[in-house]
């Protein structure tokens, strides 16, 4: 099988993975890691970024805006009308129209909203954004987003900065089967084989952070990051062999 480009809306990407600009210990960290993890789509916090400051002291202009694709997201939103409004303050600032939507439950499982999520992201299709939205594993509740009109519903493997990684492979899987729009797994990821596992069950990228801001060393991790997103494709475009209970011999039994 053939790859193709990531489409997202009018949005196109050969690189399927997603990362974060928090938590980094400097600018100039942060700025090696998103080089060597080969990621076109950067994300950025709106209500983190000091958006509209004195030059220099935004976290935007310590990207390059030329180089990637800023995908401005609802972090630290707790209500529908709050993602909406930081959604809008995005567009309005000229930053993007593709947004990646968060609506959170609580602050100490970080866990989304499923009734404001949807109701959010039901107001952002109407008035025209390409909504990324951030979601629980549950197949239900990302079949609503995906009739909602959600461009990518996307599952968390884990909670927020757990880096426990996939912890529920079937539920993707499931997610996978039902929905037609991109699936990509946000959130939970720790390590490489994170990356791999979700490529593998037939994601369609994975958006990450704090595995690789939090590494000891996140240069090396986020070029592990980007081989194991890339390895993880190919394994799934390539087919893998099926499962079986007992041994199966790779030599031919006759004619040795």
């Amino acid at each position: 099988m053939s790859d193709t480009v990531l489409k997202l809306g009018k949005y196109e990407f050969k690189s399927r993975l997603f990362v974060g600009t928090g938590k980094y210990q400097t600018l100039d960290i942060m700025k090696q890691a998103l080089e060597a993890s080969g990621a076109e789509v950067i994300t950025v916090a709106v209500r983190r970024a000091n958006i509209g400051g004195k030059p220099g002291e935004s976290l935007l202009d310590h990207i390059d805006k030329d180089k990637y694709t800023i995908l401005p997201n609802t972090a630290g939103c707790y209500s529908a009308d709050e993602a909406v409004r930081t959604a809008f303050l995005a567009r309005e600032m000229g930053i993007s129209d593709m947004v990646k939507l968060e609506v959170l439950g609580d602050e100490d499982t970080l866990l989304p909203d499923p009734v404001d999520t949807l109701k959010a992201t039901e107001t952002l299709v109407k008035e025209g954004f390409t909504v990324l939205v951030y979601t629980s594993d549950d197949p239900i509740i990302a079949k609503r987003l995906q009739d909602a009109g959600a461009t990518s519903v996307m599952p968390a493997g884990s909670p927020i900065g757990s880096g426990q990684g996939v912890l529920n492979p079937n539920n993707i899987r499931i997610i996978l089967e039902t929905l037609s729009v991109p699936i990509i797994v946000d959130a939970g990821v720790g390590t490489a084989s994170d990356v791999s596992i979700a490529m593998e069950l037939g994601c369609e990228g994975v958006l990450l952070n704090t595995g690789i801001a939090l590494a000891k060393d996140p240069i090396k991790m986020a070029k592990a990051m980007k081989l194991a997103c890339e390895s993880g494709r190919l394994a799934y475009l390539s087919g893998r062999i099926p499962r079986k209970l007992y041994a199966k011999a790779s030599s031919p039994l006759k004619d040795f």
